[in-house]
């Protein structure tokens, strides 16, 4: 590194900026090749969003789903991803699904990368969809496998909210895959890892992007790249005035992306050299409980309860996909954010859902943000909609119950709904259709939370970035929450973002090297 202490310059083949799935799987693609690279990160921990998640990697027709004999292949996908997407992304869908493949090998042909197949229902029943799923997880990784490396993975969400870092526990789905691509990348001996480095600008050349200028430790930074950038670094979620002019649905506060990360730099740095943009008023949504610190918990897989909106009516199915959900809520933001998630004590006053991070009931219902009522008419006295509409509401979804039918929005009938319900308590029919019947009653606050917004940088088949007349810009690539996304307004199944972020990082590097 050379330069004053004001102006420092460094230079590498490859600068990757960010640090979740999808980044540190082309810094590895790189890396492995034999090009030196740079990996930066705007905190001072690595793995953003992606360690947070689950992990499920949508990356079909591997090896890893031929080994589990999942009955999965990169035609099926395709047939699914036209089904729902049509010809407009056509190419890119075509270039994901062929190349994801050979991702997953490149990946577990490092002794440090292992990944399962795990059954988790496509989102939708359309052509080509597995009942069961297509996602691959990573193996569980021991946390002493990671050494130095364990302080810089960003520990699970409750644990990273709380500022407490990694347990020495195994790592487990995102941190398990966040550390298995870490320990890969270091161990190519061509990798150097800067936290607490934040883009500023991107330099450009002649029309070509041959670096970027940071702001690192109070010092500008220029950082040269003499193959190329790729900025996968996530979206904007967390910019409130940059959702608020794109036209993004919910607030910034109810992202699930971590504090002080993903607010859309690399996306107005790339704008100001000149990219286009594309679907910059779309997120991955979900239903999100208000905790009683004010954060969120993401809510996915009910297995009992019903949303109602504002007038105390269902409007949904509620066991839906989450994203699925979310767009319910945003169809009519408002008489449905927030909207009410009704339940009753068969789980002893637990929320009969999954939350992420969990939620304590005496703490929310301390705080306000969940009420309990001896009857559902004082419940809805108590959380401000019609009793009528609620009683009515209630007696319906257990007459539903009963019959095991919801003629309403047909909760029950689809493998993802089925999924998680369990199974059906005696004399329930519908594992799904569980009857609220059990008092005291609870009613929990829902807000339209999200995993990151998916509008970003219009990029080609190769992660290009693009300009508004197509060309590209030369040196400049991008991948997930960083580009736009190639599903539109659709998620079409678990670990889509991932698997999308990961292939098409790795096709940039494949494109910035030459390589085939």
């Amino acid at each position: 590194m050379s330069g004053t202490p004001q102006d420092l310059e460094t230079e590498c083949d490859v600068l990757v900026v960010g640090s979740g799935a999808g980044a540190l799987t082309g810094a590895y693609a790189a890396a492995a090749r034999g090009l030196d690279t740079t990996v930066i990160e705007r905190t001072a921990l690595f793995g953003g969003t992606s360690a947070y998640s689950g992990a499920a990697c949508w990356l079909p027709g591997s090896r890893v789903q031929s080994r589990a004999g999942a009955g999965d292949s990169t035609e099926l996908a395709r047939a699914y991803l036209r089904a729902l997407l049509g010809e407009e992304t056509a190419d890119r869908q075509d270039a994901f699904v062929a190349y994801a493949p050979a991702v997953v090998d490149l990946l577990e042909q490092n002794p440090d990368i292992a990944f399962a197949w795990q059954a988790f229902p496509d989102y939708f029943a359309a052509p080509g969809r597995l009942d069961r799923g297509r996602s691959i997880v990573p193996v569980d990784l021991p946390a002493e496998a990671l050494g130095e490396l364990l302080p810089l993975v960003r520990p699970a969400v409750d644990r990273d909210r709380a500022g407490l870092g990694q347990p020495g526990t195994p790592l487990t789905a995102g941190r398990a895959l966040i550390g298995r691509l870490l320990l890969a990348l270091t161990g190519t001996g061509r990798a150097t890892l800067r936290t607490r480095t934040s883009l500023r600008s991107l330099v450009v050349e002649d029309g070509r992007v041959v670096g970027v200028r940071a702001e690192s430790e109070g010092r500008t930074v220029t950082l040269r790249a003499r193959r190329g950038v790729l900025l996968a670094a996530g979206g904007f979620e967390r910019d409130a005035a940059m959702r608020t002019e794109e036209g993004v649905p919910g607030d910034a506060s109810w992202s699930m992306a971590p504090g002080g990360s993903n607010t859309g730099a690399p996306i107005r740095a790339a704008v100001a050299a000149g990219a286009a943009t594309a679907l910059m008023d779309e997120g991955w949504f979900c239903p999100a409980a208000e905790g009683p610190d004010g954060a969120v918990s993401f809510v996915l897989g009910l297995h009992g309860g019903l949303f109602t909106d504002a007038s105390g009516v269902r409007f949904a199915n509620e066991s839906l996909p989450y994203d699925r959900m979310g767009r319910a809520m945003a169809a009519d933001p408002a008489g449905r954010i927030p909207a009410h998630f009704v339940f009753d004590s068969r789980e002893e006053g637990a929320l009969p859902a999954i939350a992420v991070p969990g939620l304590d009931p005496g703490a929310c219902l301390e705080s306000g943000v969940w009420v309990r009522a001896d009857t559902v008419d004082e419940l809805a006295h108590r959380i401000g909609v019609p009793a009528a509409a609620l009683g009515r509401t209630v007696e319906e979804f257990n007459a539903s119950a009963r019959s095991g039918t919801d003629q309403a929005f047909h909760r029950g009938e689809d493998p993802y709904d089925l999924f998680f319900a369990g199974p059906a308590p005696d004399g329930v029919p519908n594992p799904c259709l569980r009857p609220l019947d059990r008092p005291p009653y609870y009613a929990a606050r829902i807000v339209l939370g999200d995993l990151g917004t998916k509008g970003g940088l219009r990029t080609d088949t190769d992660a290009r970035v693009l300009r508004a007349d197509g060309s590209a810009i030369e040196g400049l690539y991008a991948a997930g929450n960083t580009a736009a996304s190639l599903s539109g307004s659709v998620y079409p199944g678990p670990g889509i973002p991932l698997g999308t972020a990961m292939t098409f990082a790795a096709l940039a590097v494949r494109h910035l090297s030459g390589g085939v």
